[in-house]
Formats: structure tokens, C-alpha cells, sequence
């Protein structure tokens, strides 16, 4: 694709439906014209102003439905690539983005994460003035972007130019640093921290309840990602679930070789995007629909059929229990938020679910320590966790500034 030219298809409407369907709304319009005109550096900086995960945004947001869902072109043909015009500018421009902050107001904030809501939080109130120190709990920043999303879909040579980019802000990062461990929030207050952030993700994989998820054939999508190398699944693989993740499961784990990938679902049809569903069949997976987990063995799984009534709730189930033969299984059902934070931090309270409990600013049941992104929200989109963050980075700047 030509970029110029499929930006020239822009109609510049004077009532844009991308912007109204792009969750941090993005001046859509604007960025396309400014590009259009020569201008690229100033769309660079116009989106980045924005959303500061532009980049990985125009990468791995499920644009069908978000703003190329909702351009006007796509009622009668093929809508405005915007996704790929966002990219083109993002990514030549990242370098030269301003980096110019508001002059050094004496305050120290403390972000535990390195993912897209601490990414966001560290550079919009470095912007402002604060001196950010990061948290990361692991050896590199980007949270799950860097350990949950398969190169293939955003290449780590991106979160690497983020980290060189945070530095340029002024950002310290810590690496390899938990909070809950030899630190705890306290700790980070005693030393002068006006405020905290957390935005520490969810990393704990929610079980199936079901008997053999302990087997040695059996792991986590979670922990999969993470280090796809480190395994052995062998040629034929079940993989339980069909959400994002799942497909990412899917597409990692023939892209190492097995032969035999089918990914299993309660429902009738998938959870994921439409695009990475489509490519997950497309690499070589297949999908089998109503389908319920009853036992893993080191066999393999066993289902049952679920019946549907035509309205789509659930009339029963099979009597017959089928054992599919598979090498591994991997279940790919969402994540949860670990407890060390809530555990090692008086008045720090949790839903039943384990996620952070926050007022309309984003201010957890501690004074002075914030939160957003999937920690509060649960396992999200990385968009709605950088419009999550920017809200309560302003709460945060204006609860610093009352001091």
C-alpha cells in the first residue's frame, strides 16, 4: 500500500466518525492532513501528544471496529487505512518527537509498571514538571506488550525505542525492582514520593477449575508468551479459549513448529477480532465451537458438547465425553491481578476479583497512591488502558498540586 495515496481518500468529513469511534480520540483528520501537506512532523507530534503509545496503537488496536470500523468509506467499499497512515507517521517521526518538559517543580513520583498505563502516566507528568522514577518488576519496560504480544504482531525493536524515548523525558527506570518485595510502597513515601502509581497489569492466569491443570502437558497463555522458546509442546496442541490471546497462542506456537494447533471454545462463535481470528485460521489453526472442558489428562483434554437453544442460551450438554489427543494443552482464559501490592500495603483494598478499588480519579483506598489500566479494569485493550492513564494523571497532577 501507498501511504500518500491512501491518504489522499481522507473526505476531511466535517463530521468524523473515526474520531468518534477511536476510544482516545484521535484528530484523525488532522493528522491525515497535516501529512498530506508536507507537515509530518507536526502530525508526529500531534498524535503523540494524544496517545504517547501511538506506535504500538496504530500496530495492534482492533481498528476494524474502532476508527476504520467507523469511516464513512467502508458503508460502501473499502474504508481509509488509517491504521497504516497513523504507523507510517508514528514511526518515522518517533525519534524527533518533542521532548521539551515543563520546568523542574521539585515533586518525585513513583510508577510501579512498565506497561501502557505506567508508560503513559511516567510521560505525561514528566511533561509536567515531576521527576518520574519506574518500577519495573522485570528485565525490560512494556509490561504485556513486551512479554504478552508475539514479535510478529509489534516487533520488540519498538519497545526499545520507547525505553530510549522514556530516557529522553528525563524518566529513571528501575529494572528488576518489585515493589511488595524488598520495597514496599511505604518505603517510596518515606523517600519523599508525593504520590504512587500502580499500574502493574494482570499477570496471574485465571484456572479452569477442572482437574489436571497441574499436569506437566499443561501451562498458562501468559507464561507461554512470555518465553515461547523455553518450550516443548510437540506436534499437536489444544489450546482452550479463543479471545486475543488465545489467537496469539495459536499463531506463536505454529510459528515454532507444531503442526496440529486447535484452539476450543465454549461459545458459538470467537471472542477475538475479526482480523486475528481470520489470521489465526489463515497460519494454520482450526477452531472447534460449544465445546466444554470436563478434565485434562496427559492425553489431552476432555469435552463435552454444549447444546444451544436458538435464542443461544444453553439447553444441555452432551452425554458422550470426548478425549482429544494432543501433546500439550494450553489454557488461554484471561488473567487476573496478583496480590503482592494488596498483600504488603495497609488499606489497600481489592474487588473480589483482585483488582485495585479506585474513586472517579483514579485514587485507590490509600491517600496519595493512584491506579489504572488493566489493574483496575481488568485484562483490557491497551488503548482504553492509555485513556484510563491520562485521566488519572491529570487527578494526579492536581492532587500534587494542592501539597
Amino acid at each position: 500500500m501507498h501511504v500518500y495515496d491512501e491518504a489522499l481518500r481522507c473526505l476531511k468529513c466535517k463530521n468524523p466518525q473515526c474520531i468518534n469511534g477511536c476510544p482516545i480520540k484521535n484528530s484523525i483528520p488532522q493528522m491525515i492532513k497535516a501529512f498530506t501537506e508536507g507537515r509530518i512532523e507536526e502530525a508526529g507530534n500531534m498524535i503523540f501528544s494524544n496517545n504517547p503509545l501511538s506506535l504500538v496503537c496504530s500496530l495492534i488496536c482492533d481498528h476494524d471496529n474502532q476508527c476504520e470500523g467507523h469511516c464513512v468509506l467502508a458503508k460502501k467499499g473499502q474504508s481509509v487505512h488509517i491504521s497504516t497512515i497513523e504507523n507510517y507517521i508514528s514511526d518515522t517521526c518517533f525519534e524527533r518527537i518533542n521532548t521539551d518538559c515543563a520546568e523542574k517543580n521539585g515533586k518525585r513520583v513513583a510508577v510501579i509498571g512498565a506497561g501502557p498505563a505506567g508508560i503513559t502516566i511516567a510521560i505525561c507528568l514528566a511533561k509536567k514538571g515531576y521527576s518520574v522514577t519506574i518500577f519495573e518488576s522485570k528485565d525490560k519496560i512494556g509490561g504485556v506488550l513486551q512479554y504478552g504480544i508475539p514479535e510478529f504482531r509489534l516487533p520488540k525493536s519498538v519497545l526499545a525505542r520507547y525505553k530510549k524515548k522514556l530516557l529522553d523525558f528525563g524518566i529513571k527506570i528501575r529494572p528488576n525492582t518489585t515493589i511488595g518485595g524488598a520495597l514496599e510502597i511505604h518505603n517510596l513515601f518515606q523517600d519523599g514520593y508525593k504520590s504512587v502509581f500502580i499500574g502493574t497489569g494482570v499477570w496471574r492466569p485465571k484456572t479452569l477449575g477442572v482437574k489436571g491443570e497441574s499436569l506437566g502437558n499443561v501451562h498458562f497463555a501468559i507464561d507461554y508468551l512470555s518465553s515461547p522458546d523455553q518450550y516443548n509442546l510437540g506436534d499437536t496442541v489444544s489450546i482452550i479459549g479463543a479471545g486475543n490471546s488465545a489467537m496469539d497462542v495459536a499463531r506463536t506456537v505454529l510459528r515454532h513448529g507444531s503442526r496440529n494447533v486447535t484452539l476450543y471454545a465454549k461459545g458459538t462463535k470467537s471472542e477475538a477480532s475479526r482480523h486475528e481470528t481470520t489470521y489465526a485460521l489463515l497460519d494454520g489453526a482450526s477452531i472447534e465451537y460449544a465445546v466444554e472442558i470436563e478434565e485434562i489428562t496427559e492425553e489431552g483434554p476432555l469435552f463435552r458438547r454444549i447444546l444451544y437453544n436458538t435464542d443461544g442460551s444453553i439447553a444441555g450438554y452432551s452425554d458422550d465425553v470426548e478425549q482429544v489427543h494432543s501433546d500439550s494443552t494450553i489454557i488461554a482464559i484471561s488473567q487476573g491481578p496478583k496480590n503482592k501490592l494488596v498483600n504488603t500495603t495497609a488499606g489497600l483494598v481489592a474487588t473480589a476479583e483482585g483488582l485495585l478499588k479506585t474513586d472517579e480519579n483514579g485514587m485507590t483506598t490509600v491517600e496519595g497512591v493512584f491506579a489504572s489500566g488493566d489493574v483496575v479494569l481488568g485484562a483490557k485493550n491497551v488503548v482504553l488502558a492509555v485513556d484510563n492513564s491520562k485521566q488519572v494523571a491529570e487527578a494526579m497532577d492536581k492532587y500534587m498540586k494542592n501539597l
